[in-house]
């Protein structure tokens, strides 16, 4: 029987979640600017399914930058707790405006208030600065829904590599690595 890594990857994201203490669904996203430059930074998954893995950001922020140049990244999950992680390589593509919009609407008001206060990875002068757009945003939307920024939105990672690293005694990791081939899952071993 073959094995599919996103069963494989809800087995061990479900244990985390029972694991993790803080944000079980962090992960770290690697992305390349234009010019070669990669950076990293730690998001939060807020949806995955055989389609991929979502999180959202404000378009205008320098991670999104990076993915509009180019849209290959790769996301890392690591559960200290149980001794894991995940790699995941592949290529995003923005959620559409009604998932982008369905989220955005379950998020906390601060949460939704933020999102039109900050100008994400721009310079900021003071936090002072921050903290009265933010209070200026909250007295725009007083008593009305806060809807969402055109410049806020989801990406979708469709993953094209999965690679499970379990740790074990000695550094004798295992490491599972699964690559799509077509419209099927590749399995094999990666030595440690």
């Amino acid at each position: 029987m073959k094995s599919d890594p996103f069963v494989l990857f809800e087995s061990w994201f479900t244990e985390a979640r029972d694991s993790e203490r803080n944000d079980s669904n962090a992960m770290t996203i690697a992305t390349v600017d234009a010019s070669g430059q990669p950076a990293a930074r730690m998001v939060l998954l807020k949806g995955h399914d055989q389609d991929g893995f979502v999180f959202y950001t404000n378009q205008q922020s320098r991670k999104a930058k990076d993915i509009e140049s180019n849209p290959k990244a790769a996301i890392l999950f690591h559960w200290k707790s149980l001794r894991r992680q995940i790699r995941i390589e592949g290529s995003l593509s923005p959620v559409s405006d009604v998932t982008a919009d369905a989220y955005f609407a379950s998020r906390g008001r601060d949460s939704q208030l933020g999102a039109w206060a900050s100008d994400q990875s721009r310079p900021l002068d003071s936090r002072a600065t921050f903290e009265a757009r933010f209070e200026d945003v909250r007295a725009r939307f007083d008593g009305r829904e806060v809807t969402r920024p055109p410049h806020w939105s989801g990406y979708c990672l469709a993953p094209q590599r999965f690679e499970f690293w379990q740790d074990r005694e000695h550094r004798l990791h295992e490491r599972r690595l699964f690559v799509i081939n077509g419209n099927d899952w590749t399995e094999g071993m990666l030595y440690p």
